[in-house]
């Protein structure tokens, strides 16, 4: 079975195809000469999930799936949500978004935060929805060099190390990602 991966970000399509079974082909956009950022406009984390996966399947005729994944923080009234990779602008610069979040959060004392995962699966005439969420907290400073986005400051509940000090495998296990993908292949293999 072919189906492709609705991401140019090779990070996410390693964590991703490290979870697929064997007889799932992943491909990525890149895999498909598909060069062009699809546009993100919706103003839900799903939302732009199933405009990514529609685009693939109208463009490109591949039975797809995307993601769309943000931070959520409750006390920033869920900043930076759907906006999480252009938080302090549209450079999708993590690090000036690692600040900016930390700035924010300087006088803040709650601290909890969750990411939320969303999966728009298009696959023949079906589409379906699939939600991972982990909840944690921000870190009072970057920790860990592996990962990617908000990995150094984001830590799980129940665990003292952030996503960026934990090795793929953890982090795929506990992960919103994670477990969206699961939901993900759990439905595939019925």
């Amino acid at each position: 079975m072919k189906l492709v991966f609705a991401t140019h970000n090779q990070n996410k399509f390693k964590e991703v195809k490290v979870l697929m079974p064997s007889h799932i082909e992943l491909l990525s956009l890149t895999d498909i000469n598909c060069s062009e950022d699809i546009p993100e406009t919706e103003s839900t984390i799903e939302g732009n999930a199933v405009l990514k996966s529609k685009y693939v399947k109208k463009h490109y005729g591949y039975d797809c799936f995307a993601d769309d994944t943000g931070l959520e923080v409750p006390v920033l009234n869920n900043e930076p949500g759907v906006y999480s990779a252009r938080y302090a602008g549209p450079a999708n610069d993590a690090q000036a978004n690692m600040q900016k979040l930390l700035l924010n959060l300087s006088e803040k004392e709650n601290r909890n935060a969750r990411f939320k995962t969303a999966i728009s699966l298009v696959y023949g005439e079906e589409e379906n929805i699939f939600l991972g969420i982990c909840e944690g907290e921000i870190a009072q400073v970057q920790r860990g060099t592996d990962g990617f986005g908000y990995d150094p400051i984001f830590q799980p509940v129940g665990f003292n190390q952030t996503f960026a000090e934990m090795t793929l495998e953890q982090k795929s296990e506990i992960g919103h990602r994670g477990k969206a993908i699961r939901r993900l292949i759990e439905h595939l293999s019925e």
